[in-house]
């Protein structure tokens, strides 16, 4: 056994080399479905079980982003799930986020225990708007009061997604997006929208997450859009910005000789784990409603959120 354990030296982590892959697959896997690369829970391994929790740790989440994310964009891009609108605000909104976001972190979040704390707060807020969301229809749901009409039906237990069901844009302008999903026609604010970013890529390059983790929970909570059209955008969004925030925290002036560069390797490894979870999760997407989805992702989020923020005062 002892004959797989490696070594890499940019983090200093030593495991089985199967580790990251395995898990990295069984993450994505889950995540993929809401648009989410698995990034904001493999930080948390990363620092808890691996002990990896400089700066470096950020940069190489970036580089598993690189390597997975592809594999989900495709499958959501062949199925005609990819809402370009979405995607292009996003990417235009979290680029120069994500810049901002890397001298947040290594000027002012550079020690662990402050940086986890940054993490839970985050998470905490995203993760409760998600499950707040799922407990508010379930109680309108019980009481009888009439939905908005947001896309939230969900295929049965038996039901898949119907072939047909792919997003058609109507409009795009600086001001608006109109867009029709399964019947039913949508529009959001497309300032509203760029602003969202801009934050999500400040705290996203802070993260190392490319704000994936971030965007599609609010997009689904907060402007009601179908999750099964911000996915796809959701997954693109994160790619590119994550190539951007790969370059900049490998090149990018550093203080007090401080390690950002990613730990390659250890990226890669992660990566390739990923890349088959998230097309394993794109895949299976369509087969599960969207409060289910909803669920997992908050569930996931709120404990991440909350183990952080109790280590902190423990």
């Amino acid at each position: 056994m002892d004959s797989f354990n490696t070594v890499f030296p940019v983090s200093g982590v030593e495991t089985w080399i199967f580790i990251p892959p395995l898990v990295s697959f069984i993450i994505s896997s889950f995540t993929a479905m809401a648009g989410v690369s698995g990034a904001f829970i493999l930080l948390p391994f990363q620092m808890s079980f691996l002990s990896f929790t400089s700066p470096a740790v950020s940069s190489t989440n970036f580089v598993y982003n690189v390597v997975a994310v592809p594999s989900g964009v495709y499958r959501y891009f062949r199925e005609g799930r990819m809402f370009w609108p979405l995607a292009w605000v996003v990417i235009a909104g979290t680029l120069p986020g994500v810049f901002l976001g890397y001298y947040l972190r290594i000027l002012y979040l550079p020690e662990p225990r402050l940086f986890k704390v940054f993490v839970g707060v985050v998470l905490l807020y995203v993760g409760g708007r998600l499950i707040a969301d799922v407990i508010s229809r379930i109680w309108r749901r019980r009481a009888d009061i009439p939905m908005p009409s947001n896309g939230s039906r969900s295929p049965g237990k038996k039901e898949a997604l119907p072939s047909d069901a792919v997003v058609k844009t109507h409009s795009f302008s600086l001001s608006r997006v109109e867009y029709e999903f399964w019947g039913e026609r949508f529009r959001f604010s497309v300032p509203a929208m760029f602003s969202l970013s801009l934050a999500v890529g400040i705290i996203g390059g802070t993260y190392g997450i490319g704000g994936g983790a971030i965007i599609a929970p609010f997009c689904v909570a907060v402007f009601h859009m179908p999750v099964y059209i911000v996915a796809g955008a959701a997954l693109l969004g994160t790619f590119l910005t994550s190539i951007i925030g790969v370059i900049f925290y490998s090149v990018l002036p550093t203080m007090n000789g401080m390690s950002t560069a990613p730990d390659w390797a250890l990226g890669f490894l992660f990566g390739i784990g990923g890349f088959a979870g998230m097309y394993v999760g794109a895949r299976l997407q369509k087969y599960f409603p969207q409060s289910a989805i909803k669920t997992m992702l908050g569930g996931m989020i709120l404990f991440v959120a909350l183990r952080y923020i109790t280590q902190f005062f423990s």
